[in-house]
């Protein structure tokens, strides 16, 4: 897969809604449940980052959820992009870009949003070809402030800020013409997931997916 077409498939990815959950799932029990709350909600592009022991199993439970479109967050390694692949994963996220982790992800077909937090960064993945990138961590690193301020030199790149965003601020995110969606975990926080409060986080999620962009 070239650098071009996988940003073709990021862009598709982040236009489904303007949030993608960034989930950290510790009990492959529930990932079922929480992709059906969170797709019946409105936000059905999933990000399942690989923090915890678990999260290959819930990749491959949220994998089965009609609707869903399940991606693998922080993938630091070639090892991460395969396993990613081979459990379900249909986009990846990472919070950075080396040379072989985009290699990776080219050789396995697998389309990359790849982390930069700044314009040097952004300028060396956009050289490559990537035209959608992923900024973060949005908040430490400025906010949608610094994300409108590196968007006047580098007009090609469209974005996806994580990191520290929420519903109260992810609106000054989508209001800048570079970004296309926000990362956030506030759509399904751990005290609802575990109490298995499935209603809640659609509630939650709903309101994520009327946000204005």
């Amino acid at each position: 897969m070239t650098p071009v077409h996988a940003s073709e498939l990021a862009a598709k990815v982040c236009a489904l809604a303007p949030v993608v959950p960034v989930l950290v799932v510790d009990d492959a029990s529930v990932a079922g449940d929480l992709a059906t709350a969170l797709v019946a909600g409105g936000l059905p592009a999933l990000e399942v980052t690989l923090r915890t022991p678990a999260a290959l199993d819930v990749i491959r439970e949220m994998a089965k959820i009609e609707g869903g479109v399940v991606g693998a967050g922080t993938l630091l390694t070639s090892k991460d992009v395969e396993n990613a692949k081979a459990a379900g994963a249909t986009f990846g996220v990472s919070p950075g870009a080396t040379d072989r982790l985009l290699d990776a992800c080219e050789a396995n077909d697998l389309p990359l949003l790849p982390g930069a937090a700044t314009s040097s960064e952004s300028m060396a993945l956009l050289e490559r070809g990537y035209t959608v990138q992923k900024f973060f961590p949005a908040e430490a690193n400025g906010g949608a402030a610094a994300l409108k301020g590196i968007g006047g030199p580098l007009l090609a790149v469209k974005w996806c800020p994580t990191g520290g965003v929420s519903l109260a601020n992810a609106p000054q995110y989508l209001g800048l013409s570079n970004t296309l969606c926000v990362g956030g975990s506030w759509v399904a926080p751990k005290g609802l997931v575990d109490a298995q409060d499935w209603a809640g986080i659609t509630a939650l999620a709903s309101e994520a997916a009327a946000l204005e962009r």
